[in-house]
Formats: structure tokens, sequence, C-alpha cells
């Protein structure tokens, strides 16, 4: 098992940077995109063929502020404001990998922050809704994502309760830490859906659980590995 020593969820302040078209040969951070996956997911185990190409293509430099841009690429979370961070990138990859992505699996995100978990799930081929509890996060981060082409349904939500008009979901991805699973998540599983979500408290353990829903309905849960997440909040803001 390994130990992931900081991650957390992404959260955006209304000034970080994200426009432009989606990465490219021209992009003159390629090098530096190609370099963090080759050294901090692919030789970290991370072995889905989709979920490598994902990060390889998706731009993360597009989703810090402007002053960390040269850090984008460093395998750490990066603050954005708001007492908030956009994940280390192995973690990301880690939870993608997690709900075996592919053609249009459909995925319910809770957290949306930046927008890139959500942006790393569509270029590996799902269809993404994401929910977020920040009005001016998730109008942020609809602006980025559609600059950037990626077809992300976004809404301003209290994650807690999912998005019943659009379940059940195949997976489900949430990208801060709950001290519990929440029982509406699990209800807008599909059977044979997976979760993968962090549970624990802000200053104690962590845990990034992978839930499953068998085809009668039966869940089993099991721990992955120790993180540490941000919190899931409740209530809109």
């Amino acid at each position: 098992m390994r130990f992931v020593r900081w991650l957390a969820a992404g959260t955006v302040i209304g000034g970080l940077g994200g426009g432009g078209p989606p990465a490219s040969n021209e992009d003159p951070r390629t090098a530096d995109r190609l370099e963090m996956v080759e050294q901090h997911i692919a030789a970290q185990g991370i072995r889905d063929p989709a979920t490598l190409q994902a990060m390889r293509t998706v731009p993360r430099h597009a989703f810090v502020p402007p002053a960390l841009v040269p850090a984008a690429y460093e395998n750490r979370p990066l603050p954005i404001g708001l007492g908030q961070t956009i994940s280390q990138p192995y973690i990301v990859a880690y939870q993608t990998e997690v709900v075996r992505p592919r053609k249009d699996l459909k995925v319910l995100e809770i957290g949306t922050g930046s927008g890139y978990q959500a942006a790393v799930l569509a270029a590996a081929g799902a269809r993404v809704y994401t929910m977020e509890i920040f009005e001016e996060l998730a109008t942020s981060a609809r602006r980025r994502l559609e600059a950037l082409g990626y077809p992300v349904t976004v809404r301003h939500g209290d994650g807690n309760f999912g998005w019943p008009e659009e379940a059940p979901f195949d997976a489900i991805v949430v990208t801060a830490a709950a001290s519990h699973v929440p029982p509406a998540l699990v209800e807008q599983l599909k059977p044979g859906g997976r979760m993968v979500i962090p549970v624990g408290g802000i200053f104690g353990v962590q845990n990034l659980l992978q839930v499953d829903k068998d085809a009668s309905g039966a869940v089993r849960t099991r721990i992955l590995l120790p993180v540490a997440f941000v919190p899931m909040l409740s209530g809109l803001r």
C-alpha cells in the first residue's frame, strides 16, 4: 500500500487562469506533463490506458492560479484559495483508474473545484456530471471546462444529496473527505457501480474507500490507502 503524504480535493477562486484550447503538440508544457505522468503516475503503478492518456493530455497548468503555473506539473497539491487545493496528480489518476473509466461511463463527481478531476474523467471517455457547493466555483469551473472543450455538466449543489435527477450513476468520485459515506450517494450508485470516496476527520485518520454495489444492490467497502483531503462541506455557499 502506498502512503500518499498529502492528497487534497481541489477548489478554485474566481481569478484562476484556465482559458485556451486543450493541450497539443504546440503546448510548451507538454514535455513537463509527459514527464509528470512517466515519473509520478505510471512509475507508481497506474496502468489503465485511458487514465494515463487523459493525464498526458489534460493541461493541469490551466487549472491552477497563474502564479503557480511553473509548479503545475509537480506531484503535489497546490493552494488555490479559500483554504482549498487542487489535488496531487497521482491521486487524480488513482481515483480515475479505480472507477474503471471507459467510453460513456456515467460519472458523478462531488467537489468540482477547479474542474481538473472532471476534465481528466471526461478525457478518459466518461460522461461527467459534477457538483460544487460554492456557486462562485461552480460558475468559474463551468466556464473553464467549456473554454477548454470538455463536455462536462456542472451544477451548484450540495454533494451530500447527490444528483437524483440524473441518477443512477455507473461511478461516483468524491474529492473531499466525508465523515461517513453519504447514503444518498450509495442509493444513486447503479448496481454493478463503484464509488471512490475519502472518509475521515480533517485532523484524524482519513482513508480512501472503494464502495462497490453488486447486481443485487448489496454494498461492499474496502480501504484503498491513507489520504489527507479537505473536508466535505454541507449547505450551499
